[in-house]
């Protein structure tokens, strides 16, 4: 496969998570949408990496992932939090937590 091949399905999957963030109004499905969007930007730098034909495409994937998973863990604490005070997941509960 080509290079272009890859960025033309890392956009792809990037549009899509960028819809479903910006349609969903549930924690989980954000959380979704973002993780789609990270792994997204992943493939982008494999990509490069191979057709560069170096591993630092590989290796920036391998933090970036690690940081993903950190970010997943805050995403499901907070939304479970939210679903143990309100019942339900919805973004717009969120906002009564700041207290």
């Amino acid at each position: 496969m080509s290079l272009s091949a890859f960025l033309i399905l890392s956009a792809a999957l990037f549009a899509v998570g960028l819809y479903g963030l910006l349609a969903r109004r549930h924690v989980v499905a954000i959380l979704l949408s973002i993780e789609l969007m990270a792994n997204a930007a992943n493939l982008a730098f494999v990509a490069f990496g191979r057709f560069r034909g170096g591993a630092d495409g590989q290796a920036f994937v391998v933090f970036s992932i690690a940081l993903t998973v950190a970010e997943v863990a805050v995403g499901l604490a907070l939304a479970m939090l939210l679903y143990r005070r309100h019942g339900d997941t919805h973004v717009g509960l969120a906002r009564e937590m700041r207290q």
